[in-house]
Order: C-alpha cells, then sequence, then structure tokens
C-alpha cells in the first residue's frame, strides 16, 4: 500500500491526485491521511537507525555473539524502555545475528557386547596422593576445519590434567594416547585407579589391555549418570 501512495506523491506534479487515486483504487482521504503522517514515519526512521547504532555498538562489545535475548536484555540494564519485537526487527534488517549456541551432543556410546569395569570411585571426587585416582571423558571442539575431539585425564589430587590427546576422531586410540602421557609425565602409582563413564572407547579391549599392561586398575560409573565422573564432565 505505502508503494501506491508514494507512487500518487510522485506523480501528482503531472496528474490530479483524484485521477490517480481513481486509478490505482485508493481513496482520496487515505492519500491525504498517509500524507500527514510522513513526519512521524521520519521520526520513527531516525529512532530507528538511533536503535541500530545502539545496537551494533553492543553486538561489536560483545565480540559479535550476542542475539536480540541478550542485546534486548542489555538495552533494559541501560535504561532503554524498548520492545523486544522491535530490536529483532532492526537486527534482522541490519543483518545482525548472535552466535547460538549449539545443542550438545553426547559422545556416550555404550557397547552393550562390553563388560564395563567396576565403579571404584564411587563418586568420591578426592585423593589426597597424586597419581593414585585419575578420571577421564572426551569433549569435542569445533573449529575452521571440523570437529576436534579431546580426550583428558585428571589427577583427583591436584585437578591437573596430566595426559591429553587430540584427533579429528574419538576413537579408542584417542583416550590411549591421552593415558600414555599421563603415565609417562606423572609416573603414575601401581594400581591407580583410572576412572570413566561407559562409553565404547572406554570399555574397549585396547584400553583395557593397555590399562592392564601399565599395572593400573579400570573403573567405571553408571550408564547415563554425569554425577559418577562430575569432575571431568565439570571441566
Amino acid at each position: 500500500m505505502n508503494e501506491l501512495y508514494r507512487f500518487i506523491h510522485a506523480e501528482k506534479a503531472s496528474y490530479p491526485v483524484t485521477l490517480l487515486c481513481r486509478a490505482v483504487k485508493i481513496a482520496r482521504s487515505s492519500y491525504y491521511t498517509w500524507c500527514e503522517g510522513g513526519a512521524a514515519r521520519q521520526a520513527r526512521r531516525a529512532a530507528d537507525e538511533a536503535l541500530a547504532h545502539e545496537i551494533t555498538v553492543l553486538h561489536i562489545a560483545s565480540r559479535k555473539t550476542y542475539g536480540v535475548p541478550r542485546i534486548h536484555a542489555k538495552l533494559r540494564r541501560l535504561g532503554r524502555r524498548v520492545n523486544r519485537k522491535r530490536v529483532a526487527r532492526i537486527m534482522r534488517q541490519a543483518g545482525i545475528q548472535g552466535v547460538t549456541r549449539r545443542k550438545r551432543r553426547s559422545l556416550t556410546r555404550a557397547d552393550k557386547k562390553a563388560r564395563p569395569a567396576p565403579d571404584l570411585i564411587g563418586r568420591d571426587l578426592h585423593a589426597e596422593t597424586p597419581g593414585t585416582n585419575l578420571v577421564g571423558d572426551i569433549t569435542y571442539l569445533p573449529t575452521g576445519e571440523g570437529w576436534l575431539y579431546l580426550a583428558c585425564w585428571l589427577d583427583l589430587a591436584t585437578r591437573e590434567v596430566v595426559g591429553y590427546a587430540m584427533a579429528d576422531h574419538h576413537r579408542t586410540s584417542l583416550v590411549t594416547d591421552a593415558l600414555k602421557m599421563a603415565h609417562g609425565r606423572t609416573g603414575l602409582r601401581p594400581g591407580c585407579v583410572i576412572h570413566s563413564d561407559r562409553g565404547s572407547e572406554y570399555t574397549s579391549a585396547e584400553l583395557r589391555n593397555k590399562i592392564r599392561d601399565l599395572g593400573l586398575r579400570q573403573s567405571c560409573g553408571r550408564t547415563g549418570s554425569c554425577f559418577d565422573n562430575a569432575a571431568t564432565e565439570s571441566f
């Protein structure tokens, strides 16, 4: 509709307004009402431009991570009473987008045929002596070349990462490489407990044999319980 009003406004110097309104089937009174609202529209555009500038500054200050909810909340904290839908519209028109946190994918895939080791930790996530209790897990990090998988082992006595490995996969070799680093760097004590979840990487024969060869003891938490391995989960 606004396009028709603008067309009449542009052509009224050449043709009568009555004729133009009849041609586009618009009431002449509607056109004059639109003309009277020109100042208000111009004021709204100026206000939107000013708000867009504020939003841009806040977005850059957030390292271009803030989306509509956090931008709106930030504006409210600064005393700007502005409608959230208006913020969304201006950000959309300006091409401003936040970073959406990806839904967390679980890497734990239990091997139904494997026999997990008993739980030797029992949610007691503390140790008096370094090199006696390690907990491990795998996480993933987005990079420009795809997903990077990180396996690590934490010492419960020091809360230090004593062994880690990174690769573009999360096969068993990833966790065994991390365990080799932990054993080589810190000299784990004989019988040191190596605790993890029941993912297939940790219940595999390859890891079980490596733990046995190093003179260590394997421990596994229950399936679907993040609290059994909370120290590494929180890391």
